[in-house]
């Protein structure tokens, strides 16, 4: 059976941590920034974990499982 290929638009946007969570950056944060509070931008900076319905699919177009 032929090796799985990673996605490039998938492995560029989302990473894996040691412990096996996919992680994402947050969304909202590029432009109109003027009308958001400091402590709502700060917060965009974290990534945060990706949700159990998209786990699954993310994790295939990562090469994994």
């Amino acid at each position: 059976m032929p090796k799985m290929k990673t996605h490039k638009g998938t492995a560029k946007r989302f990473r894996v941590t040691g412990s096996g969570k996919i992680m994402r950056g947050k969304a909202y944060k590029s432009h109109i920034l003027a009308k958001k509070s400091q402590k709502r931008k700060r917060n965009f900076r974290k990534e945060t974990e990706v949700s159990s319905a998209d786990n699954k699919t993310i994790a295939r177009n990562l090469g994994r499982r």
